[in-house]
């Protein structure tokens, strides 16, 4: 695997270490290749046959370290299969298609979303778009097929592309652990400590701006607004300072312990909101749906798929007002907020992690031409 997550080479336990305590048990060994992390740079081994092999470069050296290295490993062990997570300049896949071409391997690139799908939220987004553009039509005659992670948003952009639609390959990437992700039990006394919940990194595409602005709205149309804002990123200061000169009640935290008291927080809360102009799933989103959590989001990833109908939150565009609008309909009637999380909980269950990973280990597994496994 070559992918873009450093978390685990920095020591973290994230969302892809979780994952990969599940994915490991459909693979004999699995070496994943990472972006250079800040700190020690070193192989980490997980769950017993996962390596973590950290670049010693910078972007501008991948193309070369992912070649150079994906040769060494696959003389070594054999592998049967690539997989790159493709974002920003492609190194990834440039390189997974370097190696595939002299290995004569299959690659599955892995694109989860594009900047500036649906929209962009800047101009910088506009030409990522336009780089994207240009590695897909320069890849799709060389990679086996392309993972995408929702089935309405990329597929027709690839299609657009001219990807032919037999080499679009649905495999969800959100992995819900729904033992942890779980609803209050019916009658329990639930504390909603806040209104509305926002949880990740804090960069222009998260549309921060704009939900600052919609919750101020609602402030000042005589709504109680209390925000929780999990994260961090270069967004951050300038959201902060927002909501303080709207004087939002406002709660910022970096990072949260464990999944658990993540859930905590979804579980506290009366709405999750999305304001992002590009988004793969997301995760969080779904994560507070699994928790009884109802979602109100900008039509990004799989969210046109599962709040689309208003039934289990709102789907709305990039204006404020109309965010302000949507939260304001979940967030009035309580018994309406009430019912919208028990359907959420509902539409959160078909990602359940094990299931869902099976699917995903299972589908690579084909493409290396092994048999399926039924664990």
């Amino acid at each position: 695997m070559v992918s873009g997550d450093r978390q685990v080479a920095l020591g973290e336990r994230g969302p892809f270490y979780s994952m990969q305590a599940e994915f490991s048990r459909y693979f004999e060994r699995v070496d994943v290749i990472c972006p250079k992390p800040e700190g020690e740079i070193k192989v980490r081994q997980i769950h017993d046959n996962v390596h973590f092999h950290p670049a010693p470069v910078t972007r501008r050296g991948m193309v070369n370290y992912v070649t150079s290295k994906g040769a060494e490993l696959i003389e070594q062990h054999g592998h049967k299969l690539i997989t790159s997570h493709d974002y920003g300049w492609f190194y990834n896949g440039v390189g997974s298609a370097h190696l595939s071409q002299r290995f004569k391997l299959p690659y599955l690139s892995e694109l989860h979303h594009v900047p500036g799908v649906p929209v962009s939220a800047n101009l910088r987004e506009r030409f990522d778009r336009f780089v994207a553009r240009t590695y897909v039509r320069w890849a799709r005659n060389k990679a086996v097929a392309f993972r995408v992670v929702n089935q309405e948003e990329m597929p027709r952009i690839l299609k657009r592309w001219g990807v032919p639609e037999q080499k679009i390959l649905f495999l969800p990437s959100l992995y819900i652990d729904q033992e942890v992700f779980y609803p209050a039990p019916e009658g329990s006394a639930q504390e909603l400590k806040y209104d509305v919940i926002f949880v990740g990194r804090m960069v222009p595409n998260k549309g921060l701006g704009r939900i600052v602005d919609a919750l101020s709205l609602l402030a000042r149309r005589g709504h109680t607004m209390r925000a929780l804002f999990v994260g961090r990123g270069p967004m951050r200061p300038v959201i902060e300072s927002r909501a303080a000169l709207r004087d939002l009640d406002a709660t910022f935290i970096d990072w949260v312990d464990s999944p658990s008291d993540l859930a905590d927080l979804y579980r506290a809360s009366r709405a999750c909101i999305c304001g992002s102009t590009c988004e793969g799933g997301p995760r969080y989103t779904v994560e507070a749906m699994a928790c009884g959590t109802p979602a109100v989001s900008t039509p990004v990833g799989v969210m046109s798929e599962l709040v689309g109908d208003g039934l289990a939150g709102g789907l709305v565009g990039w204006d404020p007002h109309a965010v302000a609008v949507a939260l304001e309909r979940v967030l009035v009637d309580e018994d309406v907020r009430l019912e919208m999380g028990r359907l959420a909980v509902e539409r959160a269950r078909p990602f359940e992690f094990h299931a869902t990973l099976a699917h995903y280990a299972n589908g690579l597994r084909r493409l290396a031409g092994e048999p399926e496994v039924q664990l």
